[in-house]
């Protein structure tokens, strides 16, 4: 099988961030582990020297990401390739693709992966847009680009039962039939991300929370701040927060400056301390090793995380609101509803050994089907 795995890099500076990034590089080797013929057309490398790469170009901002895929640029390049499968990773550019394809006289399944779905459900069944591709009013035409990319795919593959759900209502509500091409198929965990149960260590008294998600407004930051400061004010926690952007362009600040106002106010939080990976896997690994439990975002759309995935696979327990997909992954006892829930289980991680060494080997079990190799397996028996 010849796969051309089209991969949008929108953090190619930061490329630790980047989930799409790591997915690919993840699950590349893999897949050429298991016979397939892979191309990655990005704007970095991914994978090892197996994967062959095609260099593109890195759209600009998320929305030429979504509305400006350059066809003559895709007919040229699946005209060299002669794919047999061409892997869309953002799935707003599969009309596109399939209008290339018909161009260069390509005939090649479509695979559509939801990295990011644009819009959430809440508990009574409302559809939300999600505000981080809602600038200007373009959230619903977002939306209906995210429909016809469904529509255009042969396969569509989503991280989590909680995405399934909701990818299949909206494409229900537009007119959109994908119940023979939605298939699950949950992202692979970082393999230098894993620690085995002899190196969990439980608290004593105290513990260390680490959150490690972007601090963008729309992953429910300002949520998180008042939970930060609850948590520290009633619990023998300390925080770790990551900045996991550092220093970015001029241009993404001026289409969303939430992150670095986030990131001030996190900072002048007592009991809370900022740390930056700068970029390098190995000390992102030992921050999170010098941590006891990791804190789930707010995000309302959050189908999956890899962060939350990043965590457990090292055997921190992972706390969150009790909503979408992590009511779905978490274990029950680590979910709350409020600020006081969450102070009261923090507690209970930094003071009761028996409790964190418990939901320690939970956390690291929930991820062992998540290897390379075994998310290989799902992603081509959904492709076949």
């Amino acid at each position: 099988m010849r796969l051309l795995y089209l991969l949008n890099v929108s953090n190619s500076s930061q490329l630790t961030a980047d989930s799409g990034y790591t997915f690919a590089d993840m699950l590349t080797p893999a897949l050429a582990d298991a016979g397939v013929e892979v191309t990655v057309a990005a704007p970095v490398p991914a994978g090892d020297d197996r994967v062959q790469f095609v260099r593109t170009a890195s759209p600009s901002t998320k929305y030429r990401a979504r509305f400006n895929p350059g066809v003559g640029a895709l007919v040229r390049l699946f005209s060299r390739q002669q794919p047999e499968v061409v892997v869309a990773n953002q799935i707003e550019a599969a009309p596109a693709i399939r209008a290339a394809l018909l161009e260069a006289g390509v005939d090649a399944l479509i695979a559509g992966y939801c990295h990011y779905l644009p819009f959430s459900f809440t508990d009574t069944g409302q559809l939300e847009l999600d505000p981080a591709m809602d600038d200007g009013g373009l959230g619903r035409s977002v939306l209906l680009a995210f429909s016809a990319g469904l529509a255009a795919c042969d396969r569509v593959l989503v991280h989590s039962g909680t995405a399934a759900s909701w990818t299949a209502a909206v494409a229900n509500r537009t007119g959109v039939e994908l119940t023979e091409k939605l298939h699950v198929v949950p992202a692979p965990r970082d393999v230098r991300l894993v620690r085995e149960s002899a190196d969990f260590t439980a608290p004593v008294g105290a513990a260390v929370g680490i959150y490690n998600h972007r601090l963008y407004a729309h992953y429910g930051t300002a949520r998180f701040t008042r939970l930060a400061r609850h948590l520290v004010a009633k619990a023998p926690v300390r925080l770790t927060v990551m900045d996991l952007f550092g220093t970015r362009s001029a241009e993404r600040v001026r289409l969303d400056p939430s992150p670095e106002r986030h990131l001030e106010e996190l900072a002048a939080v007592d009991g809370v301390d900022i740390a930056s990976d700068r970029g390098d896997r190995i000390r992102y690994r030992n921050l999170l090793a010098g941590a006891h439990f990791g804190i789930a975002p707010f995000r309302p759309g959050c189908p999956w995380s890899m962060s939350v995935i990043d965590c457990q696979a090292m055997g921190l327990p992972v706390i969150g609101p009790r909503t979408g997909w992590l009511a779905e992954h978490l274990d029950p006892e680590l979910l709350f509803d409020d600020d006081d829930q969450a102070a009261l289980i923090a507690e209970r991680l930094a003071t009761d050994p028996e409790f964190y060494l418990l939901h320690a080997e939970r956390a690291y079990v929930s991820t062992t089907d998540l290897t390379p190799d075994a998310v290989a397996a799902r992603y081509l028996e959904a492709i076949k």
